[in-house]
Formats: structure tokens, sequence, C-alpha cells
């Protein structure tokens, strides 16, 4: 009896520490009634009949043929018509100063999540380039189809491109959620924001971090380890960092990064460069340069 006594009474203090607002300030978000929060698994389901539908006969209904596609797309983007606005909703209820959301919300949600469906035969293009620049890249792909279905850089930027669609069109919240479930499942960062040309390749990929303001040309490769980051954080008269300032790398066309290189700042890497592993780079560097380091002498 006694230890069931003392048990009580450490958990009461402990709900009581935790429930002390002193605790929970800028941990807790108040939800307003009726305004639930984002649902990510909602938002996976959103992007897995996407991807069915970006990549046909590869994810979740693999006996697509040319004669029953349309219905089988038609279907799929009825729902994530659906659901994804009413996540869009839930983002604003979120992001919203006033904590309420209104009809109009709803409104704007359905609009955007229009807008957002006419960018998917652009998104498919691209996607397209991706695959041929992963198996031409790499040796060992077998066939662009192994592309999509095995590697993780398919699959991030598969998600990148979808989110940096929402992210152009001002959708809040929702597109950090969709890149950051490919970097919980592929060790691979890409902020939403990121410029991304066609013909993108990542060999490897695990650890890759590319910042909201790159731009990245077409026929870029990377390879794992590489940072494409910020190299100092200005702020403001009050002390707090100024953001959405460009503060991440450019790298032009046909540039190749090896693994662990590490590219800070607002830079140029110039069209064809490379840079070599391992580097540590925060100048701009020329067109068709090639950097790397120096054996002693």
């Amino acid at each position: 009896m006694k230890s069931k006594i003392n048990g009580n009474s450490v958990l009461s203090q402990v709900v009581d520490a935790l429930c002390a607002p002193q605790s929970y300030q800028g941990v807790y978000h108040e939800p307003s009634f009726g305004s639930p929060m984002p649902s990510v698994e909602a938002l996976a389901e959103v992007v897995e009949r996407l991807r069915s539908v970006l990549y046909p006969g590869y994810f979740k209904e693999p006996f697509i043929t040319p004669r029953n596609m349309a219905y089988f797309v038609g279907s799929k983007l009825e729902k994530v018509r659906r659901e994804l606005s009413r996540q869009i909703a839930r983002g604003f209820c979120f992001s919203c100063a006033e904590g309420t959301c209104t009809s109009e919300c709803e409104d704007r949600a359905d609009a955007l999540a229009d807008a957002f469906l006419l960018t998917l035969p652009k998104v498919r293009h691209l996607l397209a380039t991706d695959v041929q620049a992963a198996y031409v890249g790499d040796p060992a792909a077998k066939s662009p189809g192994e592309t999509i279905f095995c590697y993780p850089s398919i699959r991030a930027v598969t998600n990148q491109r979808l989110a940096h669609e929402l992210y152009g069109l001002g959708v809040p919240l929702i597109p950090r959620i969709i890149t950051e479930m490919a970097h919980s499942e592929t060790g691979i960062d890409i902020h939403p924001g990121a410029q991304i040309g066609e013909g993108f390749f990542i060999d490897h990929g695990t650890g890759v971090v590319i910042g909201e303001t790159c731009i990245i040309g077409t026929n870029v490769r990377l390879y794992q380890g590489v940072t494409l980051g910020a190299k100092s954080f200005p702020k403001d008269e009050q002390g707090h960092l100024v953001k959405g300032i460009p503060r991440h790398p450019i790298v032009e066309d046909d540039v190749i990064i090896y693994s662990g290189a590490t590219v800070l700042g607002r830079i140029t890497i110039g069209r064809g460069a490379v840079i070599g592993g391992n580097m540590w780079v925060v100048e701009d560097v020329p067109s068709g340069a090639r950097v790397y380091r120096k054996e002693p002498h």
C-alpha cells in the first residue's frame, strides 16, 4: 500500500509540473474548436496516391494499361483533391494567428488543391528526367524502372518536387511535412523551397542536405553527405533571424559534387564544375573548375 501511495504522489507531482504554464510555454499548440491538426498519415496516403499516378504501374495498383489508365488516374486524383484540400485547410488553421477557420479558408484550400493538380504534368516531366539521370549516371542501375522502385534519390526528389509546387502556391506547413516524410525514410533532406532543374540525381544519398533558397540547374549530380547550406544567419535590430533571404548556393548546369563536400553561403558553383569529396567551399567556383584537396608533398 505504501509503494502505491508513493507512486500516486510521484505521478501527481509530475502531472502538476508538466501542466504548469511556464513548463509548456513554447511547445504547446492550443487547438481551436473544430480545427484539427494536419494529419501526417493522411498526407502520406496523398503522396502514395500521387506516386501511383506519376509512375503508373509501379505502386499500389500495378495492373495499369493504356485502356484503363484514365479511369485509374481520375479515381486517384479525385481522392487526392478531396483529402489534400482538407489538409491544406487544416494547415491554414494551424498557421492562423487568430486560430479560427472560416468557409473562406475552405474555399481557398479547394482552389489551391486544384492549382496544385494542374502542376502534375510538369512534375511528371521533371521526374522522368530525374529517373533517366539516375539510370544513366549509375552503372549499377539495370533499368530506369529499378531507379523508380528502389532508389532513395527518386523517392526524396519525388516528394520534394510535389512539395515545391505547394510551397510555390503559398500553402503553409504541408510542403514541409511532405519533404520530412522522405527525409525520415531516406536520410535525404531537401527543403521544399529549393529550386531544382531537370535531370537531378543524388547517388546513394544518405546525409544530403539542400537548403531552402538553393537554386540547382540541369543535369546536376550529388553524392552522399553533400551539404548545400547557409554560411551565416543575419539578424535584425531585435536580434531575430532574418528569414527568407537568399543564403544558400546556386549550382549551375552539369555540376558534380562528390561525397562529403560542404558548400555554404550564397555563392555560385559555375557550369560544369567538379567539387571533390570532403571539400569545404565558401567562395564562388568558376565554370569548368576542378576543386580537389591537394595532397601534401
